[in-house]
């Protein structure tokens, strides 16, 4: 199995990512093989300056970058030679089987459309992130920023998808989905929750829950939670500022270091044909090399299978 990672996308890029593709590689079994695609030239430096020898990752060169600040839909059809949208020809073309950045999100979530498109059926692909739980453990929030409008439909769509990843990569079983609201009665919420209730209740595609508030999303009411992209990128914003906060305050807590982004990686898009993670632009080499195990775990587990048969 190989595993694409795009070297040249972040705010630290290349050395963060080439530092944390030496880490994932430490991490990752003898059948999987890291590809590394961007500048090679630079990639080399860095490896020999850490005495680490490059013939344990093949590479793609091409010294094309997408910045961040870039319009997504421009960039990746004017940058064919970018390493996102490399990355994406070569998981299109099954010469890697999952592939990662940590560079420009929206060219991310366009390239994985264009390319290797939406699974039949799925209306809208989600984003999702990892919610620690107070007595231990954790939960799934999405969607996360990737629609920021949604429909009923596409919210109960979230919640088979929250459900399919929650078990297959995270091992739970019967996983319990919520809907995020303002109140748990049925009958509480704006008219998006109010049409997506229903849905969610008459469904027997997931273990549905009911509501649960803001309050609940670091205790035990549920494992995965839906919300449209709007509230669900707020959600994450705010999380992230937990450890900001209380790093600068001096606080050390084991849960709120648990909301240290670096853990977990990256955010799997979900609904595409093949397993594609975002991580985030300041990513450090340890969240790296965990965004590219998180790519691993995806496939390995067919979790894109699994998807497919479910929209079936």
């Amino acid at each position: 199995m190989k595993i694409g990672l795009d070297i040249m996308g972040g705010d630290y890029a290349p050395k963060a990512t080439v530092l944390g593709a030496i880490e994932a590689y430490k991490a990752l079994s003898g059948e999987q093989r890291l590809v590394l695609i961007g500048d090679k030239d630079i990639a080399s430096g860095i490896l020999q300056e850490n005495d680490f020898n490059p013939d344990h990752f093949e590479f793609v060169h091409t010294t094309e970058v997408i910045g961040m600040g870039e319009h997504p839909t421009k960039a990746i059809t004017q940058k064919q030679g970018s390493s996102i949208s490399v990355g994406f020809k070569l998981l299109k073309e099954g010469s890697i089987q999952a592939f990662s950045s940590a560079g420009n999100t929206g060219a991310m979530l366009v390239g994985a459309m264009f390319s290797v498109k939406t699974i039949p059926g799925v209306i809208r692909p989600a984003m999702t992130t990892i919610v620690p739980k107070l007595e231990g453990g954790l939960g799934i929030l999405l969607d996360v920023g990737a629609n920021a409008d949604c429909k009923p439909d596409v919210l109960l769509q979230f919640g088979v998808l929250g459900s399919l990843l929650a078990q297959n990569v995270y091992n739970m079983s019967n996983p319990r989905v919520a809907l995020m609201n303002i109140g748990e009665e049925e009958e509480k919420g704006n008219m998006l929750s109010l049409a997506t209730y229903p849905l969610m209740k008459e469904t027997n595609q997931f273990n549905f829950v009911g509501n649960v508030e803001g309050r609940d999303l670091f205790t035990d009411s549920a494992d995965v939670f839906v919300c449209d992209g709007f509230t669900g990128n707020v959600i994450l914003k705010l999380s992230e500022s937990f450890y900001v906060i209380t790093r600068k305050k001096r606080i050390k807590d084991e849960f709120f270091d648990r909301f240290n982004y670096e853990q977990y990686g990256g955010s799997p898009i979900l609904g595409v044909n093949a397993p594609v993670v975002v991580g985030h632009g300041i990513s450090s080499p340890e969240a790296i090399k965990n965004m590219v195990l998180l790519s691993a775990n995806m496939a390995e587990s067919k979790l894109v299978d699994k998807i497919k048969q479910a929209f079936v």
